[in-house]
């Protein structure tokens, strides 16, 4: 049979469990405001703001209030959105009723999507490496990276310049790419921004 004090002191525990549980969802939610805030306010140095705010704010749980984790998280999505651009670059590029020109440049976008690729996993990997003692040659490696795979975006949207290509292939590949291109540019801006911290 229990005794009186071992009820009372269970009774007790069962009622700091009742009191916490709401406290916990309530800093759950704070942490997360403060996230988004965090984000926000890092996506102002960027050129896209919109656009890195709504690509990185569905990660605030994740990344909390760390300038490495918001430069991570945003060269993981610029990565996933780049495969997935491809992919349908790709299927674009084995379609019908293309003409040579067309058929040229989606080749050559396709190659530069492919090195845009290779350069932001680079980055990522590296990202995910860094030492103290290594960090500036590490991040002057990831920024090199990061630029040349904007460089690689640029050059897509290059071939599909002009009048010599007009109509649909052109407006479609050229929204993706820029996409893309803007997403590269916010995660190089948000590298930056993490790396003057360690200036």
């Amino acid at each position: 049979m229990t005794s009186p004090s071992n009820n009372l002191h269970a009774m007790f525990l069962i009622l700091i469990v009742f009191i916490s549980i709401p406290n916990l969802g309530l800093t759950a939610r704070n942490i997360e405001k403060t996230s988004l805030e965090f984000i926000k306010t890092s996506c102002g140095s960027t050129t896209y703001p919109q656009l890195c705010f709504s690509s990185l704010s569905a990660h605030a749980s994740a990344i909390q209030n760390s300038p490495k984790l918001l430069a991570n998280t945003a060269l993981s999505v610029t990565l996933n959105n780049a495969k997935t651009t491809s992919t349908s670059m790709e299927t674009l590029l084995h379609g019908h009723g293309l003409t040579p020109r067309e058929i040229e440049a989606m080749k050559d976008c396709v190659e530069e999507m492919h090195d845009s690729i290779d350069q932001l996993r680079n980055s990522l990997q590296e990202m995910n490496q860094f030492k103290g003692s290594d960090f500036g040659l590490m991040i002057s490696d990831v920024q090199t990276w990061v630029s040349a795979a904007l460089t690689d975006e640029d050059t897509c949207t290059d071939g599909f310049a002009g009048n010599a290509m007009n109509g649909n292939l052109k407006n479609e590949v050229r929204g993706r790419i820029v996409n893309i291109a803007h997403l590269t540019s916010n995660a190089l801006a948000l590298i930056n921004s993490y790396a003057a911290l360690h200036g």
